[in-house]
Parts: structure tokens; C-alpha cells; sequence
């Protein structure tokens, strides 16, 4: 088992975790809307580190961003096999037809 798949398994298990106890569990309490805001402060702060060229800091930074993206998604109850499932489904598909075949 991934690093990934460890980590999705230990969010899902701090859903109903006491705030108290866990970071995760204190974003859960927090509700769907600050778990995305986290998300998108750690998409930031990743970007900031892709422009500077630390690789380092970077590849925190961009452990930061996995870790609040499946915060969120978990928040909505969207796991890392529904994830999986849709890279799966677009897999073998170019972006450009990809993007054409999306519903506006």
C-alpha cells in the first residue's frame, strides 16, 4: 500500500475523531468550507515554491497540498478511489479531448 492510499485511510478514520486529538479531526469539525479554504492556502504556497525552483520546498509544500486536497474531498465524502476511479475513466484520453467532452 502507497504512502497516499496510508494517508487517505488515516484521514477517513479522523472523521469522527475528537477535534482535540487530531488536526484532521479539528479540520473535519471545522466543516467542508475551511477544509477547502486550507486547501487552497496550501495550493498557494506551492506555487510560490514552483516559481522560486526550491525543489525541496516544493515537494513539502506539495505533500501539504495532497494532504488538505484529500481533507476535502473527504469532507464531502469524495475518497481516493472515487479519485482513482476518474483518473482511471480519463486514462488513454488526450486533455484536449477530455476537456471538449465536458459539459459546460
Amino acid at each position: 500500500m502507497s504512502a497516499l492510499h496510508r494517508l487517505a485511510e488515516t484521514i477517513e478514520a479522523r472523521k469522527g475523531a475528537d477535534p482535540e486529538s487530531s488536526w484532521t479531526a479539528k479540520l473535519f469539525h471545522k466543516g467542508p468550507e475551511k477544509c477547502a479554504e486550507k486547501f487552497g492556502e496550501e495550493a498557494v504556497e506551492a506555487i510560490i515554491e514552483a516559481v522560486k525552483g526550491d525543489r525541496a520546498r516544493l515537494a513539502s509544500e506539495a505533500a501539504d497540498v495532497l494532504y488538505h486536497m484529500l481533507v476535502m474531498c473527504a469532507a464531502r465524502d469524495v475518497g481516493l478511489a472515487d479519485i482513482e476511479a476518474e483518473l482511471e475513466r480519463r486514462e488513454g484520453t488526450s486533455g484536449i479531448a477530455e476537456k471538449a467532452a465536458r459539459t459546460p
